[in-house]
């Protein structure tokens, strides 16, 4: 059976109920995220390729 996941806005995302954004779930071992606008996809990446991922924005966006 699979836990129920509590998910969680970004704290980048606006206020109001209608703006898409950022959702994120975690359970002890898997970190699940999903954009508001299509709840039903969910992405659950492996450490190492969240790892890959939140480098390469890091490099993206540094200032």
């Amino acid at each position: 059976m699979s836990p129920t996941l509590h998910w969680h806005k970004s704290s980048y995302s606006g206020g109001g109920e209608d703006e898409d954004c950022l959702e994120i779930a975690a359970t002890l071992t898997t970190l699940h995220l999903r954009e508001s606008d299509e709840p039903a996809t969910l992405l659950t990446p492996t450490p190492t390729t969240l790892n890959a991922l939140l480098t390469a924005l890091k490099g993206q966006f540094r200032v």
